[in-house]
């Protein structure tokens, strides 16, 4: 017992800088999929039928196939074919954002549909444009309003940056499992990993739980109370 501990005691420092490389994962994909799930999310509510049925082929391309399919479909494939040479933590935070902005999208696409159709029409009674009222009636509050999916959407995103492993990248889950190799005392280094792990969705859905209460709208319900 005493030698296990001192083992994860000697391996946390480098599990912690794997952590880091996770939270780099997740801190990139997520802002990759936001920048495009809103637009998406627009284009699908406000767009033309056109528009809306390429997001829906995306969305639907994307939500259909598992996370590590996707990784070696680009990595090993489709950056190749267009000549793009990328290491492998650029290239798992292209496929994890790609993918992470199909769910984003669908959650701010519920989001503003959840408002309604009389704030647009209100704005464009005022003389706003339709970009205008978008802009700024429409996304301020849609945004504030996906927050709690878009905390769930943190967490997801953090479960399947450790299947980035495959392709190279030197995330926790791979610096856990080079140890455990050199070791042969697997359990204790994938606990630690775990817990590690454990912490991380602890740590950003809390902050995400303080943001959400921070910018509440009043008089929105939140399941049966009011946030």
């Amino acid at each position: 017992m005493v030698e296990n501990f001192l083992m994860i005691f000697q391996a946390l420092p480098y599990l912690l800088r794997g952590s880091l490389v996770t939270i780099g994962l997740v801190g990139g994909a997520l802002f990759l999929g936001f920048i495009m799930g809103i637009p998406m999310a627009v284009g699908q509510v406000y767009g033309n039928k056109l528009i809306a049925n390429l997001i829906f082929f995306y969305v639907w391309f994307f939500r259909g196939l598992p996370v590590l399919v996707l990784l070696f479909l680009f990595y090993f494939g489709l950056f190749s074919l267009m000549g793009l040479n990328l290491p492998a933590f650029t290239s798992a935070i292209l496929v994890l954002g790609l993918r992470s902005a199909a769910y984003q999208s669908q959650i701010f696409r519920g989001s503003i549909q959840s408002l309604g159709e009389g704030q647009m029409l209100a704005a464009r009674s005022l003389g706003m444009s339709k970009i205008q009222a978008i802009w700024n009636i429409i996304l301020p509050q849609a945004l504030r309003i996906s927050i709690p999916g878009w905390s769930n959407e943190y967490s997801i995103i953090l479960k399947d940056s450790a299947v980035s492993y495959a392709i190279g990248v030197m995330e926790l889950l791979t610096r856990a499992n080079f140890i455990s190799t050199r070791t042969y005392k697997p359990m204790p280094v994938f606990l630690t990993c775990a817990l590690i792990f454990l912490l991380l969705t602890y740590g950003g859905v809390k902050v995400l739980n303080l943001l959400e209460k921070k910018v509440r709208i009043p008089g929105y319900a939140y399941g049966r109370r009011e946030i």
